[in-house]
């Protein structure tokens, strides 16, 4: 089974979606804007993509640069304000196998297959 964290919002996570669903593998999408996810499970996504909180944080997001861009936290902080501000969590997240990538560009979710 992959999981994505899906934002339909967004044309790159739109056209993983669509990969993925040619694919014929069992898949459970998660928009996580309006079903985000736990501390514990952001923090299981952050292991397998072997990133640290800052490093999944869209700093290109008109949010993260109006109240954040100037700011040095904590990873705990980071985690907070990505889970009150789903926004900024980078997307499409994929994981599949315990493995879990970034869906950008599409040839990742390519080799994830």
């Amino acid at each position: 089974m992959i999981k994505i964290y899906h934002n339909k919002m967004c044309s790159k996570s739109c056209a993983a979606l669509d990969l993925l669903n040619q694919s014929q593998i069992e898949l459970q999408v998660q928009e996580y804007l309006y079903d985000v996810p736990s501390k514990a499970e952001l923090i299981a996504i952050l292991k397998l993509l072997q990133m640290k909180p800052f490093e999944l944080i869209r700093q290109n997001e008109s949010l993260f640069q109006q109240q954040f861009a100037s700011l040095i936290l904590s990873d705990e902080d980071w985690l907070e304000i990505m889970l009150k501000h789903p926004i900024l969590i980078e997307r499409p997240i994929i994981i599949k196998d315990g493995k879990a990538i970034i869906g950008r560009p599409l040839e990742k979710v390519i080799n994830l297959l």
